[in-house]
């Protein structure tokens, strides 16, 4: 690349893998580094290393990560710029010589160093930076001849405005429709064009550049837990309606089983307007359309992140994510009144409902809405946490007025009882009167207070069979409703903590099974087991490190004590919550 005239990033890229070179090679270039596997792609194989203490770990883990990602543990050692963004240039060459650039695209916006939101063309560049992005990547494809699809890909330093050549990708990536929404072309076309030897349908002047396009990749995981991945099935899937400025590509469908083997993602959003203005309103239309139930997604993350002011600006770099950190992921508010209010009222007419269950032969029992002689006054208090771990439950008394067939809406008082739990003798009362409700599908509920009509999705989710009562194993309600300050649809999930009784009896069957120790947080792969029986570990040391859909983690421990046993070996699969590891504490 260098005798091609393509700047590059000062760095190791030799052939001897030998730990100790590549340490001295580290300290030559100078702290912070970073190890990326030769073949890399995706972050794969991809760390960023501090000081000379920490570089050893982490060599070892991007080799394992290179050799099951790529078959080549190979790596190199880089100088790693503090405010980069991942700006590349979509390259195409076909068997006469010829090669264009199709303009570039911005993929800066990363968590693990693997992009979740790209756009074309990139922000705030001039379009003399542009140019010169452009035929530095046409130069670098024909210094090595190349033909088909590929994409350049340069570190570009926000401080200087320099940028250098980081690696090529021989192949189509993930992010190339944004490339096409401003191009209007189909670049799989293009590389079977070029693959019959036929020569590039357009020349470089021909190309054309045609307002802007985002890329948003919905990912099954949970951003608040460190993006870490999660499995399971998709029990409600509710996609927005693609579009000639909306494209939605996607690999599952509502029943689909998330698995441990696999990348993480979903589907991909991708979004074109006339202006990136525009194109930004697109997609954050699509992303509050999205709907998803059964794992955790970065759905909700990726709306806070494009309404952040910053990503607004174009003012984007690789730390995006760490540099706005507290505003991305905003404590999180407690449910509000109403938001309760239509929870209780969903969970009281979904068991009362008929119109919507299995058809059986009409008898009295079945077809007529419940009645109690005498008074048709009925009260029930339905309670709700937003969380697990939550003590002091949130409490809503319905009392139903007037109750009217299925489909039809009845009438109803209720009284939301809310506890902080830091003051929970301090309740907040807030009363409701004469609030119209129905169900509108068997995952939506129409309501009517406070002088407005309210459509809401509500989608349950119900405990697992085979798991005791506990409150973690509790039916869950995730609402997707309109937020009344302004942010559009948000979803917020609450849990319906099972009966004291039943809870005491669950807690009974786990009390009798648990031991206190490290746990894996998810299905996953067991890469090393680095302890044994008998050894003293410090608080924070790497215990066992986990692999899960491509990606490496690293479980420490929480406290000082003593290895007492471990359940797990290398090479193993092991399932969600299975006790790895026990640590028990050291002797006096």
């Amino acid at each position: 690349m260098t005798k091609a005239g393509v700047p590059c990033v000062p760095g190791y890229h030799g052939s001897d893998q030998s730990p100790s070179l590549l340490a001295s090679q580290a300290e030559s270039i100078g702290y912070p580094v970073l190890i990326k596997a030769v073949m890399g792609g995706g972050g794969k194989g991809m760390k960023v290393v501090e000081s000379a203490e920490g570089f050893g770990e982490a060599l070892e883990s991007a080799k394992r990560e290179a050799l099951k990602a790529f078959g080549d543990e190979r790596v190199l050692v880089e100088k790693y710029i503090v405010r980069p963004r991942h700006v590349e240039v979509q390259v195409f060459g076909d068997q006469q010589g010829n090669v264009v650039s199709l303009w570039e695209r911005d993929c800066s916006v990363q968590r693990r160093h693997q992009k979740i939101i790209e756009e074309a063309p990139a922000p705030g560049i001039s379009e003399e930076i542009r140019a010169e992005l452009g035929r530095k990547a046409v130069a670098a494809a024909k210094a090595v001849k190349y033909e088909g699809a590929g994409t350049v890909e340069f570190i570009f330093d926000n401080d200087t405005s320099k940028f250098y050549f980081m690696e090529m990708n021989t192949r189509l990536q993930v992010e190339h429709p944004v490339t096409e929404m401003i191009t209007q072309q189909d670049l799989v076309e293009w590389q079977l064009e070029v693959a019959s030897g036929n020569p590039l349908p357009l020349t470089q002047e021909q190309i054309p550049r045609v307002g802007h396009a985002f890329e948003a990749r919905i990912y099954a995981e949970n951003p608040r837990n460190n993006f870490l991945p999660d499995v399971g099935p998709l029990l409600y899937l509710s996609t927005p309606t693609p579009s000639e400025n909306l494209r939605l590509e996607e690999g599952f469908l509502q029943g689909s089983n998330i698995e441990v083997y696999y990348d993480p993602l979903i589907s991909k959003l991708v979004a074109h307007g006339r202006d990136r203005t525009e194109a930004l309103r697109v997609l954050r239309k699509a992303l509050e359309e999205y709907k998803v139930v059964g794992v955790s997604t970065n759905i909700q993350f990726l709306r806070t992140l494009s309404g952040h002011t910053d990503f607004i600006k174009g003012d984007v770099e690789t730390s995006f994510i760490n540099k706005h950190f507290d505003e991305l992921f905003p404590v999180i508010q407690p449910p509000s009144p109403e938001l309760l209010l239509q929870a209780a009222l969903f969970i009281v007419l979904r068991d009362n409902a008929t119109s919507f269950a299995p058809k059986e032969p009409a008898t009295p029992w079945n077809s007529l809405h419940s009645r109690r002689f005498g008074d048709d006054v009925q009260q029930r208090t339905v309670m709700f946490t937003t969380s697990a771990e939550s003590t002091h439950p949130d409490e809503v008394r319905v009392i139903s007025r007037a109750a009217a067939p299925d489909g039809k809406e009845s009438i109803f008082d209720i009284e939301v009882v809310r506890r902080n739990n830091d003051s929970p003798e301090n309740p907040t009362i807030t009363k409701f009167e004469g609030v119209k409700a129905a169900l509108a599908s068997p995952t939506s509920i129409s309501c009517t207070f406070s002088n407005a009509k309210h459509l809401t999705t509500v989608v349950p989710q119900l405990p697992q069979a085979h798991l005791p009562a506990s409150p973690q194993n509790a039916e869950r309600l995730h609402i997707f409703y309109n937020d009344p300050t302004g942010n559009g649809e948000l979803k917020t999930t609450l849990y319906v903590p099972p009966p004291k009784w039943l809870l005491s009896l669950g807690g009974d069957v786990i009390n009798a099974s648990v031991k206190k120790g490290i746990r894996a947080p998810m299905p996953s792969m067991v890469v090393e087991v680095k302890v044994a029986v008998g050894e003293v570990v410090k608080k924070g040391q790497a215990i066992v490190v986990l692999e899960s859909m491509k990606t490496e983690s690293v479980l420490r421990s929480d406290k000082d004590g003593k290895i007492v046993s471990i359940g797990c070996k290398k090479g193993e699969m092991v399932e969600e919550g299975l006790e790895l590891v026990v640590i028990g504490e050291l002797e006096n």
